[in-house]
């Protein structure tokens, strides 16, 4: 588990991430030193998962960064990817059911991988296309979700979307 971001290298032997007894994460530097309560942060959350993670202590400074998570134990990389997902939450829809109007605003009825949900769409530039085909669709309420590839949706999901792009 080695690897040199930005002059720090990445749990070193001599490094350790572990929770203590109230759930928080603790970073073990080389010298020992406990960083109590640290973050793990993702640069790129949405274009590059699982990539340039950097943790940070409570005062929001970068302690370490992780080039990879692949690279970490299984162990160390569950609990840096479960505090990721509390941190950034990021629903994917995974089907259009309907839109109420093809004029904005207008209430959209989707399934997500978190179930269900009712979301008001205030504009079409709401709405942002990534990289693969992606968009980014931020509600009324400033909830963002995520559509992985416009492409691998269903046919109906796909005419609703198109008549918003």
């Amino acid at each position: 588990m080695t690897g040199e971001t930005s002059g720090k290298a990445w749990m070193p032997v001599a490094h350790r991430l572990v929770r203590d007894g109230f759930g928080r994460l603790v970073f073990i530097d080389e010298s020992g030193n406990e960083h109590v309560g640290v973050v793990p942060v993702q640069a790129f959350p949405v274009d590059a998962p699982g990539e340039n993670v950097s943790l940070v202590d409570a005062d929001g400074h970068e302690l370490v960064t992780i080039a990879q998570l692949s690279g970490l134990d299984t162990d160390t990389r569950a609990m840096v990817q479960n505090d990721i997902a509390q941190r950034d939450f990021l629903p994917v829809i995974d089907r259009l059911v309907d839109v109420s109007t093809f004029a904005t605003p207008s209430s959209w009825q989707v399934q997500t991988d978190r179930g269900p949900t009712t979301f008001v769409l205030k504009g079409e530039e709401d709405i942002r296309r990534l990289r693969n085909g992606g968009l980014l669709i931020t509600d009324s309420h400033g909830v963002t979700y995520r559509v992985t590839d416009m492409r691998a949706l269903d046919r109906h999901s796909r005419k609703l979307l198109d008549r918003f792009l």
